[in-house]
């Protein structure tokens, strides 16, 4: 990014906040929710590889970094340089295997120093810094990471799908007991063991989840527009007659 249009972004932002009544009303409770949906449509972007969309999107996403800067600067608690020497500061000091005469062995080595600057830097745990906000699938993802990362992990990945099974055997007993917050356990229980499991095939849930969402979602529209073509009512069709034209979904 080259200075000039940095600045000639900053220059944008200062005029809208004086000039546009919409935008100097703003604060960062009222964007908030907005930089959330930025995020999204940016991985949403890339999940459909949509590089030229990836390039507004980020856009958008830069739009509200400069926002809240902007807003922090009003109310005198930091500026936008104070932002990027933060960053600046932190990668440079996480990095020591780049900017300083750590030497690593591999990836293993690098999160694990990574993990321990961080408690270094004043953190009481390493299962800090991951955001209460993030969906459960992703969270339980990350707080496994990163214990991970200290050496809290299975072994192997056949002992996580043992604890899988071991899981849904508990889910049934307790479906058997009638105990409904014993059953919501037990199904917390499975959901993280698949989520771990998942881990240890490289795959991330919240991606996996998100692509079958996506799967269902078009396949059951397939069904709508194909009854309603041919002058039925999906509200009065039968299972039967909605598997007919969800087969037919997954070959067209």
């Amino acid at each position: 990014m080259s200075a000039v249009k940095f600045e000639e972004l900053m220059k944008i932002m200062y005029r809208l906040r004086k000039e546009c009544p919409w935008d100097k009303e703003q604060t960062h409770d009222s964007i908030k929710a907005n930089t959330l949906e930025e995020a999204y449509e940016v991985v949403e972007a890339i999940d459909e590889k949509n590089y030229n969309d990836l390039k507004g999107e980020l856009g958008d996403l830069l739009l509200h970094i400069v926002f809240h800067s902007v807003i922090a600067e009003e109310n005198g608690t930091f500026k936008i340089d104070d932002v990027i020497d933060s960053i600046n500061s932190k990668l440079i000091r996480r990095h020591p295997h780049v900017f300083g005469d750590v030497k690593v062995n591999g990836n293993e080595d690098i999160t694990r120093n990574w993990e321990t600057i961080k408690l270094e830097e004043g953190r009481n745990s390493v299962l800090e810094g991951v955001p209460k906000n993030l969906s459960g699938l992703h969270r339980a993802f990350r707080l496994q990471e990163k214990a991970s990362k200290v050496g809290f992990d299975w072994d192997n990945k056949e002992d996580v799908w043992a604890k899988v099974v071991e899981e849904i055997d508990e889910l049934h007993e307790s479906e058997r007991s009638g105990d409904r917050e014993k059953l919501e356990d037990e199904l917390g229980d499975l959901f993280f063991s698949l989520i771990n499991y998942s881990r240890f095939l490289k795959i991330n849930p919240e991606d996996a989840i998100r692509k079958t969402n996506e799967k269902f979602l078009k396949r059951f529209q397939f069904i709508e527009k194909r009854m309603k073509e041919e002058g039925k009512d999906i509200t009065k069709s039968s299972l039967s007659e909605m598997d007919k034209y969800w087969d037919e979904s997954k070959k067209d």
